[in-house]
């Protein structure tokens, strides 16, 4: 029996039907990029059948979120009260949840426990609410599996009664439940999950009683339904997921399943995943596939899942496994395994939830099949996580059941060990450990036996250093298949240096890294291996022949039947000679400093050339984004970004252009190795836009200060510094506090605001390693400043100004970690002018082909007057730019593309707007993922996504901003309001007083301070902290306290305080007032 209603020919009437869909939010630590995708995709499958799309999300990153991509586009808090507005004002048929992530399925949850839904007649599409409470009810879900007879692990919950908080229950009561749940699943260690979160908030493996008590006092806080599972642990077994789809004829198919190297105990998000599974025995798997489509039908899924089983070898041919949890939505495995496979998961979710069969839906990658042919690979995948290490030095990055990566790299190959290599490159990562300074002790235990980002590369060490295949089997619990593969990538970097270059070329090494290995130049190595061949990525293995260009390379030759063009039917790359093309090379993996953004401005430009006739190949290896959807572009090269692997997609399509502009610091840290590689092999294409050289001078200091000082552009006083003598002698020049970080980063890696010699030795020691080729830059720090970004569109005669953005934090909050608005709210007629005088001129003097973002700051004199100052300028595409496309309704990423191409700012009649409205821009951020890091904003951008909030006032887009963070402003109760810092103003200053003064007029104001502040958070007598104090915000971070770390910021709060009572107007970005104006000039 399901929970399902199978009459469904209402839904299979979708002409007419509005459909709202709703999206997950802001990109944070698990839940990226990949609803972006799935939602892009989903919203072009429902209006395919004719539905009226209706779209929410709060994050203006992303492309979903574009006003083209559904009928009615809102940017809006995902919350109840800002959904049941947009319903009031839509009156849509029906919602699909599903395909928002968590979020979403929280939000539907709450909309049709609040009655809204049976209020206003919305039909929840797709899987049934009983279904998600099936899922996520962690003693329903167990019921259930047991009524189909699958195993599950021996499990109990912890929960509060009605009338209690986690505030109230006393240590002693918690302990006795603590304690009869560790003995009701069979003892430490157990597993605590925590319900209705993602990502793993809140979980972990634990063999200790106190620890877990804190654990489930957390996660009693952070359950959506005050619920924590705990569980019997099965760490070390092989983790499994399949993903399923059915429709509403109870057709089920599996699209793939997908192996995790690392054992149980570590969340499938931070494991390296392998499809086709290579370790569990074929009865194995027919049992889970089997158990799989039991699953799916006994919860009445209707669309994709994802099921993940647990399996060890206990001497049997099948072995044994237990049903682990059930995602009954698209997910990041979905996002995986869509990309994978070539199966649109998403597409199919959505137009399953309108109705339609499997049957009826056509698989567009071959044109021959439909949804209901199951996926056959005939290669290999492999997914590796990027984690923010260089971010946080504080935090244990030991991986464990809670997610702390950013986003992911996926590689495809013809072995495991290529398609390892791939993977590894395509991460971009590099280990913090200098092998040589470790020794074998610590190898084995910080490197082997401790799961961190680094083992893989620890693995590789243990081999060089005579470490045998059972050696590391035992010390990691990694399966003996995986362990013998990465010996063989290690055995043909030995064969490479004994002149064997065709056994490491086919592991999965670059030319390149076998010159690097072995001494031997890069020529030399060329003549000596394989080429890259490509193959179509076809759903069927080849049994049919593809019809989308979606490619993976591969130097196993005896796989292909030419270097790069043949028939259809064997895959091979087809390439239109005669058509003009151009390759957009992406921005790989999300990390701090470089997300989803990028990927918008990616496939903005995809679509600009695209519109002009050009052919757009892309080069990327992020499975998350919509870039790497199968039909954004007309090819695309799932690969590592390397100048040598673009090079060879250059050559292989006869590319006239390659663009390096949109995919942040990836992209721009291949241009001048690509376009040496371009000039070696003589090829007939050249870097479109801005030139390499620009952007170099862009971010070489010196040569930047020079040309400023030309342009008679003010900027702070500043320098460069080779030794730690040259940064105290410039630094005592310029004057404490100074700023200081090194060269050539994104995101403001490793920047600090240091206040006296001692400081900057410190910083100098522990931060960075000052060198010749790596100096460090020294500038004056700007107090009490108004930082602006503008982005802006050159063609080399004119600029377009995009926007200009005010931020809401004042100098030494990084950028990207800064709250921001547009338009400004406290510049002049003259500053804005002078602001758009500066863009132009350093637009020019860079002769900018392309966007362009600069970032300013202006200083008030005495006299009233201002002066404006250039921070940066970035000749590239900016984490801003999809904000500024959707606050002012200026498509710039697409503009650049077509001025990059050839066309001009004129031709394409294109013109400045400015909103009549506030939209603010605020970030969300990790902390509550990454235990130990510092919660403070600083100089170092450390945040993971952004949401966006419009108003007619800058106090209420502030407070709809907050809102869609989830960091709610509360509007009673305690706060304490610690004015000590340096930067506060003291609490006896006239400032300092009035700001206390109007947080007494909405709280009551408390005087705790370090261990009973600290007491008092964890007792829940404090609602709002006000703070600078490293260890009291931690804790505010650990018990979701609202916090405001910086004056700025804790004076915007009390602005949107005053506007609570305002009426929430929400308004699709389509009707937002604009007038058509020039940023700064008449």
């Amino acid at each position: 029996m399901t929970d399902e209603d199978t009459s469904t020919d209402s839904r299979a009437e979708s002409e007419d039907r509005t459909i709202l869909l709703i999206g997950s939010g802001p990109i944070q630590i698990g839940q990226a990029a990949e609803f972006d995708y799935s939602g892009a995709q989903a919203c072009r499958a429902l209006q395919e059948e004719g539905a009226r799309v209706v779209l929410v999300n709060s994050n203006p990153a992303t492309i979903m979120t574009d006003p083209e991509m559904a009928d009615r586009v809102y940017i809006e808090p995902i919350t109840t009260e800002a959904i049941a507005e947009i319903i009031r004002k839509e009156n849509p048929d029906g919602v699909i949840a599903g395909l928002g992530g968590q979020t979403g399925l929280n939000v539907t949850a709450e909309l049709a426990e609040e009655g809204v839904l049976e209020e206003y007649d919305v039909e929840i599409m797709g899987t049934p609410l009983d279904t998600i409470y099936a899922t996520e009810d962690r003693d329903l879900f167990r019921q259930r599996m047991e009524n189909i007879g699958q195993p599950v692990p021996s499990s109990t919950t912890i929960s509060l009664e009605e009338d209690e908080s986690v505030s109230n229950i006393t240590d002693e009561d918690l302990a006795d439940r603590v304690e009869a749940a560790v003995e009701e699943v069979g003892g430490l260690p157990v597993i605590a999950r925590t319900t209705y979160t993602l990502g793993g908030s809140g979980s972990g493996v634990v063999d200790d009683m106190d620890e877990l008590k804190e654990r489930v006092r957390k996660g009693l806080r952070l359950s959506r339904n005050s619920e924590v599972l705990i569980t019997e642990s099965i760490s070390g077994w092989v983790e499994l997921e399949y993903e399923v789809m059915r429709d509403a004829d109870d057709s089920c198919i599996i699209i793939c399943n997908m192996e995790n190297i690392d054992p149980m105990g570590i969340h499938t998000g931070e494991s390296i995943v392998v499809t086709p599974s290579q370790v569990i025995p074929d009865e194995g798997h027919q049992e889970m596939r089997d158990a799989a489509l039991e699953v799916i039908r006994e919860l009445g899924i209707q669309g994709g899942c994802n099921i993940q089983f647990a399996w060890h070898d206990d001497g049997t041919p099948g072995g044994e496994y237990r049903v682990v949890e059930v995602n009954p939505r698209v997910s990041r495995s979905s996002a995986l395994a869509s990309k994978a496979t070539g199966y649109p998961i998403a597409r199919v979710t959505a137009k399953v939830a309108l109705g339609k069969r499997l049957h009826e839906i056509e698989n567009e990658i071959t044109g021959q099949t439909t949804a209901a042919f199951e996926p056959a690979i005939d290669y290999v995948v492999t997914k590796i996580p990027r984690w923010p290490k260089d971010k946080f030095a504080d935090v244990d990055f030991e991986l464990s059941t809670a997610m702390k990566s950013t986003g992911e790299a996926m590689a495809i190959g013809r072995t495991f060990e290529e398609s390892m290599m791939k993977a590894l490159r395509s991460t971009e990562y590099e280990p913090a450990a200098d092998w040589d300074e470790v020794s074998d002790e610590e190898l084995e235990a910080q490197y082997l036996e401790r799961p961190t980002p680094d083992r893989t590369y620890a693995i590789f060490e243990a081999f060089e250093r005579g470490y045998s295949v059972d050696d590391v089997v035992e010390l990691t619990g990694i399966k003996e298949w995986y362990v013998e593969r990465y010996k063989n990538i290690t055995d043909s970097v030995v064969a490479a240096q004994e002149g064997d270059f065709t056994a490491a070329a086919t592991a999965g090494h670059t030319n390149a890294q076998i010159a690097a290995a072995t001494g031997a130049d890069v020529g030399t190595v060329e003549t000596e291996v394989p080429g890259r061949t490509y193959k179509q990525v076809d759903t069927c293995a080849g049994e049919f022949a593809a019809q989308t260009p979606y490619y993976y390379s591969s130097r196993k030759p005896e796989y292909f039947s030419g270097p790069y063009e043949g028939d259809a039917a064997a895959g091979e790359l087809r390439v239109d000679r005669d058509v003009e093309s151009v390759v957009v090379v992406g921005g790989g993996p999300i990390r701090i400093g470089q997300g989803v953004e990028f990927d918008y401005c990616s496939v903005h430009a995809i679509r600009a050339l695209r519109e002009m006739g050009i052919d757009a190949h892309v080069v990327n290896n992020n499975p998350e984004t919509v870039s790497t959807d199968y039909d954004t572009s007309d090819g695309l090269f799932f690969e590592p970004i390397t100048a040598e692997e673009v090079a060879d997609v250059i050559e292989a399509t006869d590319a006239d252009g390659v663009m390096v502009q949109f995919g942040g610091q990836t992209s721009v840290n291949i241009g001048h190795p690509l376009e040496e590689e371009i000039q070696r092999r003589g090829l007939d294409c050249e870097i479109l836009g801005t030139t390499v050289d620009a952007m170099d001078l862009a971010e070489d200091r010196d040569r930047f200060n020079r040309l400023m000082d030309d342009l008679g552009i003010l900027q702070p006083e500043g320098g460069s510094a080779t030794s730690e003598d040259e940064a105290l002698e410039l630094a005592n020049d310029i004057g404490y506090p100074v700023l200081v970080r090194p060269s050539y980063v994104l995101g403001g890696r490793a920047m600090d605001v240091v206040h006296s010699d001692e400081e900057l030795k410190e910083y100098i020691e522990e931060a960075v390693r000052v060198s010749p080729d790596k100096p460090i830059l020294i500038d004056e720090f700007l107090a009490d400043a108004v930082e602006l970004d503008v982005d802006a569109v050159a063609d080399g005669d004119d600029v377009l100004i995009g926007g200009v953005m005010e931020h809401v934090e004042s100098a030494g909050v990084h950028s990207g970690d800064s709250a921001c608005m547009i338009p400004p709210r406290s510049l002049d007629e003259e500053t804005m002018a002078r602001v758009r005088e500066v863009t132009e001129d350093i637009a020019a003097a860079l002769d900018t082909v392309g966007l362009m973002n600069v970032q300013l700051a202006v200083k008030q004199r005495d006299d009233g007057s201002s002066d404006v100052y250039v921070l940066e300028a970035n000749p590239r595409s900016s984490r801003t730019v999809p904000f500024v496309s959707k606050a002012t309704g200026v498509p710039i990423a697409k503009l650049a593309a077509k001025v990059m191409a050839g066309e001009s700012l004129a031709d394409l009649k294109a013109q400045e707007q400015i909103p009549e409205q506030f939209s603010v821009k605020e970030v969300v951020l990790p902390f509550d993922r990454l235990p130990g890091s510092d919660p403070r904003l600083g100089p170092e951008m450390k945040s993971t996504g952004e949401v966006m909030g419009t108003a007619r006032t800058f106090a209420k887009a502030y407070d709809k901003a907050q809102d869609a963070t989830s960091k709610t402003i509360p509007t009673e109760g305690t706060a304490v309001v610690d004015l000590g810092a340096d930067e506060f103003p003291g609490a006896d200053t006239e400032e300092g007083q009035t700001l206390r003064d109007a947080y007494a007029d909405h709280f009551e104001l408390a005087d705790f301070e370090g261990e009973d502040l600290k007491r008092a958070l964890r007792e829940g007598k404090v609602d709002l902290v006000v703070s600078r104090d490293r260890d009291a915000l931690e804790v505010c971070v650990e018990e979701d306290v609202t916090y405001f770390s910086t004056h700025a910021s804790a004076k915007a709060a009390l602005e949107a305080l005053d506007a609570k009572d305002a009426p929430l107007d929400v308004e699709a970005i389509s009707d937002r007032p604009k007038r058509t104006a020039r940023w700064g000039g008449e």
